[in-house]
């Protein structure tokens, strides 16, 4: 009844279900999985923000990799370094429009500096000039802002070379310290709280810490495929048993006509 399933056809069909059954299960898990992570980190970020801000010489110091503190709030007091600052390209605002993002280093009291992004300001459209900058607060100023780690090459940001001068593609401290010629501390401050009465750069956006996006939605659908894939396969066979069984049931006799009757019956 069933011998039709040895058939190549059925064999390579079966074949392929139990290959798509536990690929479909790990596809599953892993978006599970990215679903979890996004939670995590959404937890992570909340709770930084929501930290009361420290100095950041209690996170950061030259060098130092700031990757476990980073979106923690932070405040540093010193004098920025208008002759040190420097753009950074091809950064957008939230509306996705191009532009940079100034990079203004704070000289601390020690000597040291932090590098403080201000925010972004439109681009000129000469990208070969060093575009027009509001100046930060002269004077000692004290800072609050998002602690946030350099970019490196994990970051995705191409760092091309030859770029026009005080004109950079990522945010680092050591290639930044090279420049200043004195220890910048590791990361950066992300600038939140801007000198009120002020007209300078617009601040960057918090980020978004409430959006879980469609993982786990993604993770049910790939579970109820696997899912679907026996089931499917129990519907197919039945179907094909059944039309075996009526194409091979042997069709009822059909009546034939007396013609030896028929020939001698008057007319």
């Amino acid at each position: 009844m069933y011998r039709f399933l040895l058939s190549r056809q059925w064999v390579i069909l079966t074949l392929v279900g139990l290959v798509l059954i536990p690929v479909m299960i790990k596809l599953g898990f892993w978006q599970f999985h990215r679903h979890e992570h996004r939670v995590a980190r959404n937890d992570f970020v909340a709770r930084s923000l929501a930290a009361d801000p420290v100095p950041v010489t209690e996170l950061s110091a030259p060098g130092k990799d700031v990757s476990d503190d980073v979106w923690r709030r932070v405040t540093a007091s010193g004098t920025f370094d208008t002759k040190g600052e420097v753009v950074v390209r091809l950064r957008t605002d939230a509306d996705g429009k191009s532009g940079y993002m100034v990079l203004s280093p704070l000289v601390l009291a020690d000597g040291r500096a932090v590098l403080v992004n201000r925010g972004w300001i439109p681009s000129t459209g000469d990208l070969t000039k060093f575009p027009e900058v509001p100046a930060p607060p002269s004077g000692k100023v004290t800072v609050t802002g998002r602690l946030r780690a350099d970019e490196t090459d994990s970051s995705g940001i191409k760092d091309t070379r030859g770029l026009p001068p005080r004109q950079v593609m990522r945010i680092n401290s050591e290639r930044q310290a090279q420049f200043l010629h004195r220890p910048v501390l590791g990361g950066y401050i992300e600038l939140t709280d801007p000198d009120p009465g002020t007209k300078g750069p617009e601040p960057v956006a918090a980020p978004d810490h409430d959006s879980i996006g469609p993982h786990m939605a993604y993770a049910v659908q790939w579970w109820l495929f696997a899912a679907f894939v026996p089931v499917g396969w129990i519907i197919l066979v039945r179907r094909e048993r059944r039309d075996r069984a009526a194409g091979t049931a042997s069709p009822a006799p059909v009546a034939q006509p007396d013609v030896a009757r028929t020939a001698a019956t008057p007319e």
